[in-house]
């Protein structure tokens, strides 16, 4: 029995230590890095991309033009008298 024993290591396990080389990349460090290297070799900007930026800026001056509206709406709201609310209507009676 002692001669199936006889290679087994005795004491404290040894772990192994990695020396640290360098700072690690992260995965998104190298993604922003090729769409900049890609950015950079293509200055113009593609049909769908252009029509893309065009359409951003109509929503954006689109809510802009509806909030100023709504605005207005509430403003005329408030200049208005009492004599004009709708009465509330009550289920108890």
């Amino acid at each position: 029995m002692d001669d199936e024993y006889a290679a087994v290591q005795k004491g404290g396990l040894k772990l192994k230590v990695k020396e640290q080389g360098g700072k690690k990349k992260k995965k998104k460090d190298k993604e922003k890095k090729k769409l900049e290297e890609h950015n950079a070799s293509r200055p113009s900007k593609t049909k769908a991309e252009l029509a893309f930026e065009r359409a951003k800026k109509k929503k954006i001056l689109q809510r802009a033009f509806h909030k100023e509206r709504i605005m207005e709406f509430n403003q005329q709201l408030d200049n208005l008298t009492e004599h004009f609310d709708i009465p509330k209507v009550s289920w108890t009676k």
